[in-house]
């Protein structure tokens, strides 16, 4: 009976915790959808020039400050029509203990 009650305990505590994606000093995002933000090569639209040399599927990094002076590196992917897409971002967060 011991077992099973310590057993059914930690299940109710592990229940409890939640994955983040976020790491010490870092804040990442990646997946489908994100979008531009302010600082971003794609926000206001597409870029006028087109990677017309770089292979499609190549990705590459971007490095800019944002707004609130976090600094934020993207991961851009070249898309079969030349546009750009946003594949990956993490913004370095603030740390109060340094």
């Amino acid at each position: 009976m011991k077992p099973a009650l310590v057993l059914s305990i930690l299940a109710l505590a592990l229940a409890g915790c939640s994955a983040s994606a976020t790491t010490v000093g870092y804040s990442f995002n990646s997946g489908p959808g994100l979008a531009p933000i302010p600082g971003s090569i794609t926000y206001g639209g597409q870029p006028r020039t087109r990677l017309t040399k770089s292979p499609v599927g190549s990705t590459f990094s971007h490095e800019f400050t944002n707004q609130v002076g976090r600094e934020v590196h993207e991961t851009y992917m070249i898309q079969p029509d030349r546009s750009l897409k946003i594949v990956d971002r993490y913004v370095k967060r603030e740390r109060i203990w340094d």
